[in-house]
């Protein structure tokens, strides 16, 4: 089991950038593949992207490729989250996730298990 928390979000200006980062209060993160998604009002929560377990290989979703980029630190317990480029449009609540399972369960948003989510606001 794993129970996760994302910390990092907040308001940034257009085209700015931010960090979110993703911690294991308990459990370790090594032994599952970590996804990022997140939910504005009003629409359905969306697959960003995800990572192996051991760091070697990331996907996204085309509406953050090239903006976006995972990574993690498994001696830390953490997955971050580093967002450029940001547009308005970016704003929602993000979450990370954890599966135990293959990178399928990630990019169709069933998850063994998902943090608490942290906002981020785009805004000038």
């Amino acid at each position: 089991q794993v129970q996760l928390v994302e910390s990092g979000g907040g308001l940034v200006q257009p085209g700015g950038s931010l960090t979110l980062s993703c911690a294991a209060s308990v459990g370790t993160l090594s032994l599952y593949h970590m996804g990022w998604f997140r939910q504005a009002p009003g629409k359905e929560r969306e697959f960003l992207g995800a990572v192996t377990r051991g760091g070697g290989s990331t996907t996204y979703a085309d509406s953050v490729k090239g903006r976006f980029t995972i990574s993690r630190d498994n001696a830390k317990n953490m997955v971050y989250l580093q967002m450029n480029s940001l547009k308005p449009e970016d704003t929602a609540v993000y979450f990370c996730a954890a599966t135990a399972g293959s990178m399928y369960y990630l990019r169709t948003k069933q998850a063994d298990y998902w943090g608490q989510g942290t906002q981020v606001t785009v805004s000038a």
